[in-house]
């Protein structure tokens, strides 16, 4: 029962196992790129370069602005409304909108849009570019853990043929057709091959964890790799890989190029905004404004009646009076919102500003920014440079990888024969066991080359078609 359950146990184990997730190239690819801290800071700079472009397409936009104050003043002052001077206390409240637009400035500001539109794209290639290189790092990687994976696999059979070869050694031993020493010479061996099945175990580990760090993955995270078979990656031909066709086409699909000619574009517009500066700017601006005071009032004559003695008339003495009517000055004050009204006040007016004396400021701009287009070009130039060498470089090395990996099989090949004759002798006692380990070693040794050789072909060969455009893919 215990045997039974401890069967299951491992069965459960060895399911779960294959029933985790495996990380394959891609899925790989896509988190490093996601998680990467470079590539987050990049793509800041960028959305920084997007809120430039902002500002300057607001800039189109009238300025408006509205204010209010309210306040109080004694002693002799004038009054905003009548511009009479008083002594008395004085409150006042204003309200004010002005507008202001520069509809002229010699297309400074539309070539100012265009720089920062270019700079904005340019920041943008500049963080796929970074995606890129992570790309490659992180193929690089991958391939790398492929192939411990497949060294170890090559040691775990090599322990096992040694093993083998050890059981059949022995029985030979027992039987007194071979010597102690034969027997002796292979556990040796056997205790060798242990050992490099166990380094090639440590270089999985170390593969893995290499591969973890160019994703931003945590080392501690559970994490199984997916194993396509080398065999299976699809390659182009080295035919349609020739470096001055492949150059070409770097030349208008690589970020690196991209964000090169997107910059000079956008510097070349900053050098016609810088120029536009120095010349005059014609604005036009408006102002809406109206008061209130507390001294404002209104004056009207009010009639009233009045009665006046004149005298007596004579004979009778009777008083005599004189009726009529008159009118007096009477002051009130209007009203807080009825001054509004009648205070309110509109203003345009038609500017220029001719830029002078500027302590040389703008002279200097425009000078620095035709520096820096010169510096952008002269980085183009060793961007261009620097792309073509390593296509060439990259070209050349997966020559000599192919020719390597075909010169490799051959040697595999005889390997394999000279083991499977000395084995057969071995058997029948007509060689001794230091040659029969000498051609296995040799065997194995041509095995390990191989896979080196077949995955070193890979890489190189996965460069090309990167610097082609077709990406990283397995």
């Amino acid at each position: 029962m215990k045997k039974l359950i401890f069967l299951q146990l491992i069965c459960l184990a060895q399911f779960a196992l294959k029933a985790q997730d495996k990380w394959d190239l891609k899925r790989c690819v896509e988190y490093a790129v996601a998680n990467n801290i470079s590539v987050k800071q990049t793509d800041v700079q960028a959305r920084l370069a997007e809120l430039t472009l902002k500002q300057y397409k607001l800039s189109q936009i009238p300025v408006v602005g509205f204010g209010a104050n309210v306040g109080y003043s004694s002693g002799q002052a004038q009054d905003p409304v009548t511009f009479a001077v008083i002594t008395t206390g004085l409150w006042s409240n204003q309200y004010f909108l002005q507008t202001n637009v520069n509809f002229y400035n010699f297309n400074s500001i539309k070539n100012n849009i265009a720089g920062s539109k270019f700079a904005y794209d340019a920041a943008n290639a500049a963080t796929d570019k970074l995606r890129n290189d992570i790309s490659l790092n992180v193929a690089n990687a991958y391939l790398q853990a492929l192939l411990t994976i497949q060294l170890q696999n090559a040691a775990g059979l090599q322990v096992k043929l040694s093993q083998s070869q050890l059981d059949i050694t022995r029985k030979q031993v027992t039987a007194g057709s071979l010597p102690e020493l034969n027997a002796a010479e292979i556990e040796s061996q056997l205790a060798q091959d242990s050992s490099a099945y166990v380094t090639a175990v440590s270089n999985v580990s170390q593969a893995i964890l290499t591969l973890k760090a160019y994703m931003s993955l945590d080392a501690a995270v559970p994490f199984i790799i997916d194993t396509p078979k080398v065999e299976h990656i699809p390659i182009e031909n080295i035919v349609d890989l020739e470096p001055g066709f492949v150059y070409k086409l770097a030349l208008e699909n690589q970020p690196q190029q991209k964000a090169d000619a997107l910059q000079l574009k956008s510097a070349s517009k900053y050098i016609a905004a810088n120029k536009a500066a120095m010349l005059p700017t014609f604005s036009l601006g408006g102002q809406f404004y109206t008061t209130y005071t507390n001294q404002t009032y209104n004056y009207n004559q009010v009639p009233y009646p009045f009665t006046q003695y004149t005298g007596t008339v004579k004979g009778t003495n009777d008083s005599v009076f004189l009726s009529g009517t008159n009118s007096q000055l009477v002051a009130s004050k209007v009203s807080y919102f009825n001054q509004l009204n009648q205070n309110f006040r509109q203003s345009i007016s038609l500017g220029v500003n001719v830029p002078i004396l500027n302590g040389g400021t703008l002279r200097v701009n425009y000078e620095r920014s035709k520096w820096n287009y010169k510096n952008f070009e002269l980085q183009q130039q060793s961007d261009n440079l620097t792309l073509k060498q390593n296509i060439y470089q990259a070209y050349n090395l997966a020559i000599a990888a192919l020719q390597k990996f075909e010169a490799q099989k051959k040697t595999l090949e005889a390997t394999r024969k000279s083991f499977d004759f000395a084995q057969k002798r071995y058997n029948v006692g007509l060689l001794n066991t230091i040659d029969l380990l000498t051609n296995q070693n040799n065997f194995f040794k041509a095995q390990s080359d191989l896979l080196y050789d077949q995955f070193d072909y890979v890489f190189k060969m996965k460069v090309l078609e990167f610097y082609k455009g077709m990406g990283i893919k397995l």
